[in-house]
């Protein structure tokens, strides 16, 4: 696709509220082509494109409530909202894992430590444990670790037991707070009926007080989790988004995903499902080509990039930002 058709949702919006209707069209013709969000259209304040969102609501059997925004049918939104948690909830591999890992080798006292940079070379690993292992595997095994490969199973077993220990301290002391946008999504979608479900390869113990201290007790208990070793093979493999959406009994083609990395986003396409990237720290130069809509973040007011609106169109269509 050619650079030029990509149209950015906020630099739209910012010349759709200073510009002549003539802009507008243009921009209504490029959305008919699949090159901007219908929500970048709710932002502007023009009469054409408000007129162009209430014939096309319309036509869609979506019922427009005057002066008092748009009101969507039950059927067009997701039917489940899948949230990676490690760079989609908070921002937590660097400042968190990576410190806990470290503080880990260092109780140890293994002679080891994950730079910024080696970590995220790690980090195409998914899980912890399958990362220490492959780590150890390559560099060579730690004179403390033992020798054979069942007893280095427990010692890998046991440092990631420990290392989730002090990760979750961190979190319970709310050292590392939400993502913009993020409590506010899950608000609109359990607001809505819309079944709300976090996916990680993490530990389930440290997914869960992310959940449980970050998004509160309230939300938790609405908020489903599958994370650790629930499923067998962890992404990029499909496992843990097929059992979501088998467990929450839904349909995975009416699921929208939230993923940070390539991983992530390749297991939810191989689970049949959409998958909007909103890259973190470490994944910022990833290749998303096969994501359907790629944000820095979810965004809160004024700066908000998406909503529950947002990620029912990508139930029919494709868009690019």
């Amino acid at each position: 696709m050619a650079a030029s058709a990509v149209v950015s949702p906020p630099a739209f919006v910012s010349a759709a509220k200073t510009s002549s209707s003539a802009t507008c069209l243009r921009a209504t013709a490029l959305l008919s082509h699949k090159k901007i969000s219908i929500s970048c259209l709710k932002s502007c304040q023009t009469s054409f494109c408000s007129s162009f969102l209430i014939r096309r609501n319309e036509r869609r059997g979506i019922r427009s409530n005057a002066g008092k925004g748009l009101v969507v049918s039950a059927s067009s939104l997701p039917v489940a909202l899948l949230f990676d948690c490690d760079g989609v909830l908070v921002d937590t591999e660097k400042d968190g894992h990576r410190i806990s890992f470290n503080d880990t080798f260092a109780e140890r006292e293994l002679g080891v430590t994950w730079d910024v940079d080696l970590y995220g070379e790690l980090l195409k690993i998914g899980g912890g444990k399958e990362r220490m292992t492959a780590y150890f595997n390559k560099t060579g095994w730690p004179e403390k670790a033992p020798k054979t490969d069942e007893e280095r199973k427990e010692f890998i077993a046991s440092l990631h037991k420990r290392k989730t220990e002090l990760f979750m301290a961190l979190i319970e002391k709310k050292l590392l707070p939400l993502r913009p946008g993020v409590a506010r999504l899950i608000d609109e979608a359990l607001g809505k009926g819309v079944k709300v479900a976090v996916c990680s390869t993490s530990n389930e113990k440290a997914v869960s007080a992310i959940v449980t201290y970050l998004l509160g007790p309230e939300r938790a208990g609405k908020i489903q989790i599958f994370a650790g070793d629930v499923v067998p093979r962890k992404k990029p493999d499909p496992a843990i988004y097929l059992l979501a959406s088998s467990t929450l009994g839904v349909d995975p083609a009416r699921c929208i995903v939230v993923e940070d990395s390539t991983i992530g986003l390749a297991a939810a396409k191989a689970a049949g499902m959409k998958c909007i990237v909103t890259k973190s720290g470490y994944t910022a130069e990833e290749d998303f080509v096969t994501a359907d809509a790629v944000f820095d973040c979810i965004g809160d007011p004024p700066e908000e990039r998406f909503d529950l609106t947002f990620c029912g169109s990508l139930l029919e269509k494709q868009y690019v930002s």
